[in-house]
């Protein structure tokens, strides 16, 4: 499926067919559905991707698996050691705390239509569109979720397209209405294009 969702969208699209044939098709990322996924997504807010994963791979060495409950287990100066801000602290562990509780059954959203999905991840603090958005996509691996607000597309965009200024996020989200039904394959092809033009 990934395959073709590629092919129709260079058909689709001469921008990211140029994408694809300058830069190969991008990898099928994916993220742990469930618990680990959600707080790599929040690990991943408006930090670069290395210093998320630099994280992230910390705390999987001070709980193994990484869990709300383990997660729960520690203070404030271990997280900030592993590389948590004060805010991200709250957020996983309001996260942590909604699924112990009950309140929050990761395993019945990964069951839900995108839109309630999305909304349920929504009503968790921390959790804004950005980083419901990248759980559907990266963990929860859904065709069609579009990451809105996303500074790499939108610099990806403005290159590929040779656009003066990068555009603002409610433009790039009215040209990602091309893709419709693989706004994932498409958000994916144009992460592959911004970090191989930066050697990444």
């Amino acid at each position: 499926m990934f395959a073709q969702a590629i092919a129709e969208l260079m058909e689709r699209d001469p921008d990211l067919a140029r994408a694809v044939a300058r830069w190969c098709e991008p990898p099928f990322w994916t993220h742990e559905p469930g618990f680990p996924g959600l707080v790599l997504e929040i690990l991943s807010q408006q930090v670069s991707l290395e210093s998320a994963n630099a994280a992230f791979a910390k705390l999987g060495v001070r709980i193994a698996p990484i869990t709300p409950e383990g997660f729960l287990t520690l203070d404030d100066i271990t997280l900030r050691e592993i590389g948590f801000s004060r805010q991200k602290t709250r957020y996983v562990r309001g996260l942590a705390e909604a699924i112990v509780g009950g309140a929050l059954d990761l395993n019945e959203v990964g069951r839900m239509a995108d839109g309630e999905a999305r909304d349920a991840l929504l009503a968790v603090k921390g959790i804004g569109p950005w980083t419901a958005d990248t759980y559907l996509l990266f963990a929860l691996r859904r065709p069609d979720a579009w990451p809105s607000g996303d500074l790499a597309l939108a610099k990806a965009i403005q290159e590929l397209r040779g656009l003066p200024a990068v555009p603002s996020y409610p433009e790039l989200d009215v040209i990602a209405e091309a893709w419709h039904s693989w706004r994932a394959v498409a958000a994916r092809i144009l992460w592959h294009a911004y970090l191989s033009a930066r050697g990444r």
